[in-house]
């Protein structure tokens, strides 16, 4: 069996700008063959290469962000590699965990490479849970691999040429499928010299196929299996694992399952339930090797759930009081519900512990790759090592130099289970005083550090005073920034729109004849201000006002001095139109150059206006020639006044 297993060292496949990069092993027969670093696209183009049994992962999304992506990654497997997830399917468990249970202990549980070693170990070993994407039925789509085009003198040759092509591969995938009996419904698309596309329906996987995706000059085949609508996880192996069981029988029937290395199964209890429906439930969970009871003479109930199990028994050479069954979970941190769940939970406790020294003492001397709980269901059966691995002809067992004593062959009497129940309370007693005397050191090492702690808390009060003012500094600092930033993004906002309006507005020089107008509501300073803070008001610009009433000479010299072409109004007085004169700006009335409007903005036809600016030029001309000739008859009036008034004083 080849097997490769990975873990990924750095970046995501949930990053756009970090590929993945992953830590890749292979092992092939029970022995590990090579490691490296590859990509994505490194491990596809390892996998097409060397056609692995399994690619194992701990977790499908290091692979994959969502389903659509994990679907195209199974398809790109070579048929007959399946991809397992080590850690379990729905409901998972942590890698350490699994591979403990094949006594496979990981030195660096950060080293992605010692990660994906184990992902591949356990892997070949049988654990974890193949994912299953994909239906037993799968899609074979023969088709043209390239445009047919406008043609020319030889457009029906060459079609029929591509459409053969079709015909010929469909003819020959239709005779794999028969030839393999596999069953098929066949759609075909009939066209000018063969077939312009034919799709097999076939009622089996990908892998039980030898029909493989390709492409050609003129068809192209591509092998599409149907998606289930949810992932599916199949375990590899469907052995049920061993289990130690407490019952506490009676009107209210109890039991607690634990796991061979003291992890908690189940805990139930119930009053509607018979012995049969009890044994089912049991037997749902896994397979007991020990059935215990709190009890020193086991009930007759419950050494009929033993027999049906063929499991070892187990009682407590003395019965324990309330006190010290309730102890006893709370101590190894489980919780109940209830008596009769404590009493059950007590007796596995106590059977569990019972065997744990001895669970230790064979683990030290068995290699990695065996599974610990075949080896512990052994024991407690009353098998030697030699015996419970016989079928591996290559084993070694490890020496032990701190177990001197024979354990191959252990046979459980009562006497036995009573001594090894002591020797086991003894060592818990000498772990429980090395644990105390490492936390004295703790605690001594802990006050040192405290004292040392104490000396420099005034030196750290005064800094933390100094960091607190500086902070304070800063606050104010990153509160004023914060209040000028938000003037400048409403600035931004304001001249944003005033960027989008003047596009519009210049957007409409674009019209052939006609030139843009910005359209004043009243000639007044508001109005004015407003224009310009909407628009602006340049040199050049032609400005159409609504009204005239309510202007002033301050407005139009600010207007005439923006440099405007001209201004336009429906109706004014004679004194705007003189001091718009005196300003050299010219004021048509829309009579003369209709208006078309757009809101604050409109449009005037070229033509209409240049001819309304040359007609009041040579008004302009005739206004200035009168101004002077007024000028002038004044001056000679002033000055023959004068001379009037001299000559009488003259006499």
């Amino acid at each position: 069996m080849k097997v490769f297993g990975i873990d990924i060292i750095k970046g995501s496949v949930r990053s756009k700008t970090k590929k993945p990069v992953f830590a890749l092993v292979k092992r092939e027969d029970n022995e590990e063959k090579d490691t490296s670093e590859v990509s994505m696209f490194r491990l596809k183009k390892e996998l097409e290469k060397e056609k692995p049994d399994i690619l194992a992962v701990d977790s499908i999304r290091e692979i994959s962000s969502e389903k659509k992506e994990l679907l195209f990654f199974m398809q790109s497997l070579p048929a007959g590699t399946k991809l397992v997830q080590v850690t379990g399917g729905e409901k998972q468990q942590k890698l350490p965990r699994i591979a403990a249970q094949y006594n496979i202990r990981l030195s660096d549980r950060f080293d992605p490479f010692q990660e994906a070693k184990a992902c591949a170990h356990v892997a070949e070993l049988g654990a974890g849970c193949e994912v299953i994407a994909f239906e037993n039925t799968c899609d074979i789509i023969v088709s043209k691999s390239r445009s047919i085009g406008k043609g020319g003198w030889s457009q029906n040759r060459y079609i029929r040429k591509i459409h053969g092509a079709v015909l010929s591969k469909s003819r020959e995938i239709e005779d794999t499928l028969k030839e393999k009996g596999l069953k098929y419904k066949k759609t075909e698309v009939k066209g000018f010299g063969g077939y312009k596309r034919v799709s097999f329906h076939v009622f089996a996987s990908k892998t039980e196929i030898s029909v493989q995706s390709e492409r050609h000059a003129d068809f192209q085949v591509r092998v599409i299996p149907r998606e289930l609508d949810k992932i599916r996880y199949s375990p590899q192996t469907a052995r049920k694992r061993p289990l130690i069981v407490g019952i506490d029988p009676g009107t209210t029937f109890a039991f607690a399952a634990l796991y061979l290395d003291g992890e908690v199964a189940s805990v139930k209890s119930s009053r509607q339930m018979s012995i049969s429906d009890w044994t089912e439930e049991i037997s749902s969970i896994g397979k007991p090797v020990l059935i215990a009871s709190d009890v020193v003479q086991m009930p007759s109930s419950v050494e009929k759930i033993r027999r049906s199990f063929n499991a070892v028994s187990y009682t407590p050479k003395q019965e324990k009081t309330q006190e010290e069954k309730a102890s006893l979970c709370i101590s190894a941190g489980l919780s109940f519900r209830n008596d009769h769940e404590r009493d059950s939970l007590s007796a596995a406790i106590e059977a569990y512990k019972s065997y744990k020294n001895k669970f230790r003492s064979v683990e030290r001397r068995i290699p990695p790759g065996f599974s610990l709980d075949e080896i512990r269901a052994g024991i407690i059966k009353g098998q030697s090592i030699e015996q419970i691995l016989s079928k591996d002809k290559d084993f070694v067992l490890r020496e032990d130099g701190e177990e001197k004593s024979d354990i191959s062959v252990t046979e459980f009497s009562d006497s036995d289970g009573r001594v090894s129940q002591l020797e086991g309370m003894i060592k818990d007693l000498r772990s429980h005083v090395s644990e105390l005397s490492l936390t004295l050191n703790e605690k001594n090492e802990e006050i040192i550090g405290l004292k040392n702690l104490l000396a420099s808390e005034r030196t750290q009060k005064s800094e933390e005073r100094k960091k607190s003012r500086d902070i304070a500094e800063r606050d104010l600092q990153i509160k004023t920034l914060k209040a000028r930033l938000k003037k400048q993004d409403k600035d931004t906002r304001r001249l944003l729109k005033r960027i989008s309006r003047l596009k519009r507005f210049n957007s409409l020089w674009m019209e052939g004849d006609y030139i843009p107008v910005k359209v004043l509501p009243a000639l007044t300073k508001e109005a004015v201000k407003a224009l310009e803070d909407e628009f602006g008001i340049t040199e050049g610009d032609i400005i159409y006002a609504a009204k005239t009433e309510g202007w002033g000479k301050q407005t139009v010299s600010y207007i005439s001095d923006c440099y405007v072409s001209g201004i336009i109004a429906d109706n004014f007085d004679k004194k705007l139109l003189n001091c718009l004169r005196e300003e050299n700006v010219p004021l048509i009335l829309a009579v003369k150059v209709p208006v078309s409007l757009r809101g604050r903005t409109g449009t005037i036809k070229k033509d209409d206006f240049d001819r309304a600016v040359l007609e009041w030029k040579e008004e302009q001309i005739t206004y200035e020639a009168e101004k002077k000739a007024d000028m002038i008859e004044a001056i000679v009036k002033e000055y023959k006044s004068e001379r009037e008034l001299e000559a009488r004083k003259r006499g």
